[in-house]
């Protein structure tokens, strides 16, 4: 039971503001153009005047970076690329000098194909105990020349590579993402015993909880049975797509809420990809996760009826359960909010109006670094595109690299002040000066400046707590909330409208003669 469950105090993170830290994008401190650790603890003076609360810091553990940190080759040590231990050290303790946590991701789904283990599989023979811990099978057809099944990978192609045996081609082994990334065979009781070894590790170190990549996976269907043909082009997941959400997940989940229990003010998140309400709650019945990601407002167009729908389902979610909700308009596997909502001047209204209505709700609220400047996607050419997607598709999809462009600092010209180096590890747009963190914090209408007065409302208002919105009577193109004693207003038509009555505590754009414009919205007491 987490600090404060059952005590009639919420725990540290039910209504916290997370900053979503993509650590090779937000700050380099050795002048090699990729983000670090020491680049992290540099700008925590930052983040502390943003207002979060906590950091989640996307992977810095070992790793070949096939997938930038999501094949993990060694769970429990800093990668070279980041630092090493004692810069994760200097972090956590900087950050909880400053009052903010620190969580991190961990990958239970699958491991990297350097990790020793699977170096150690792939010199073993079938049915050997090394084998066990993956998921490696023999093939169908003549010879075995055939996959297991006609599972695909969610990057795109076969999710089942072929390995050499002693006397020709061998076995198949399963990797539902890259083909560095094989999957872990979580019916063996030592994958749990080493996962477990990993959360004690870093919770040991001072660490307050991760966020854990694909939460919906692990357990596998028995005998694992083909998809349905109609299925094998969507890599987007499905309720009932056999590779996700099965019922041997929850007891994993239960085994590790077990671990957490014993650090009282850890929390997990998980990266659950589960559409139905009922499925969904069940991760977060009280033996499992502490919070978990609903995608329904991130998914939703700039529509009144869509958004209000979106938050009338994650509240009911996680009402169910007696859980906290969880928020997010952008991560480091999306489109940014600025490009989604349209581009240009109209996308970055809407953006502006969207973490209005992000910033309100109640329960945890993730912020990814970059979002606070507004910052857009990026087209990159494609000799710099890295994400293992751009080659799994055969270049018929781009990935997320557009996302995940170094932060803007300081200065004219790229690298911004990002690094010392011209040459960060994606290359920076030039017209980014506008929307340099200096350039924003002397703007009063600035991106930044309208998080962090929206932050410091949020974090001394005592109105805004509780798990529940009030829906107020609009028009169509609008939506109105009331959480305690402030009324969250959104216009997403296309003229101007009255604002309820009420005293004006900040707005996305000006508000002229008690008018909202078009592709805002605004707070008031």
């Amino acid at each position: 039971m987490s600090a404060g469950e059952g005590s009639g105090h919420a725990p540290w993170w039910a209504d916290s503001v997370f900053y979503q830290v993509y650590p090779r994008s937000f700050a380099d401190s050795n002048g090699d153009g990729v983000g670090d650790l020491d680049g992290i603890s540099a700008h925590l003076d930052y983040l502390r005047r943003l207002g979060v609360d906590a950091l989640w810091l996307n992977p810095v553990t070992v790793s070949p970076m096939a997938d930038h940190g999501y094949d993990v080759a060694d769970p429990r040590n800093i990668d070279p690329l980041f630092g090493d231990l004692a810069a994760l050290d200097r972090l956590v303790a900087a950050a909880h000098a400053s009052g903010i946590k620190v969580t991190m991701d961990l990958v239970p789904n699958h491991t990297s194909s350097a990790h020793p283990w699977f170096v150690e599989a792939l010199a073993a023979q079938p049915a050997s105990q090394a084998r066990d811990r993956y998921i490696f099978r023999d093939g169908r057809g003549p010879d075995g020349q055939l996959p297991p099944n006609n599972w695909e990978s969610v990057f795109g192609g076969p999710a089942w590579t072929r390995v050499a045996g002693s006397d020709g081609p061998g076995q198949w082994y399963l990797h539902l993402f890259d083909v560095a990334q094989p999957d872990l065979n979580w019916d063996n009781p030592e994958v749990f015993a080493d996962f477990e070894a990993t959360l004690r590790f870093w919770l040991d170190r001072g660490v307050d909880g991760f966020r854990i990549d694909v939460s919906h996976g692990m357990a596998k269907p028995p005998g694992l049975p083909d998809m349905p043909e109609a299925d094998l082009k969507l890599l987007a997941h499905r309720d009932d797509d056999p590779r996700f959400n099965r019922p041997g997940v929850h007891p994993i989940h239960r085994a590790i809420r077990a671990v957490m229990d014993d650090y009282p003010d850890a929390v997990s998140v998980g990266e659950v990809w589960v559409h139905d309400n009922a499925a969904f709650a069940e991760y977060l019945r009280p033996d499992e996760l502490h919070l978990a990601f609903n995608f329904r407002l991130l998914q939703a167009h700039f529509d009144a009826a869509e958004i209000r729908s979106a938050i009338d389902n994650s509240l009911a979610a996680v009402a169910s359960v007696g859980a906290d909700a969880t928020w997010a308009l952008e991560n480091h596997d999306v489109e940014r909010a600025v490009t989604r909502y349209g581009g240009g001047a109209l996308g970055l209204q809407r953006a502006h109006a969207m973490a209005l209505v992000l910033l309100a709700l109640p329960g945890a609220v993730f912020v990814y670094n970059g979002q606070e400047l507004g910052l857009p996607n990026v087209e990159l050419p494609d000799s710099a595109l890295q994400d293992p997607v751009w080659e799994r598709s055969g270049h018929t999809e781009r990935g997320r690299d557009g996302c995940r462009v170094p932060m803007p600092w300081s200065g004219d010209t790229p690298p911004f002040g990002f690094s010392e180096n011209p040459h960060t590890w994606l290359p920076m747009p030039p017209d980014w000066a506008q929307c340099t963190v200096d350039r924003q914090r002397h703007e009063a209408g600035s991106t930044l400046s309208l998080y962090r007065q929206a932050l410091a409302i949020r974090r001394r208002r005592d109105e805004l707590t509780g798990r529940k919105v009030d829906w107020l009577d609009t028009p169509p193109a609008m939506l109105a909330f009331r959480r305690g004693g402030l009324v969250c207003v959104l216009n997403a038509g296309d003229r101007p409208v009255d604002l309820p009555e009420g005293r004006l505590l900040l707005c996305s754009a000006p508000a002229t003669d008690g008018r909202l414009a078009p592709n805002a919205a605004a707070w008031l007491a």
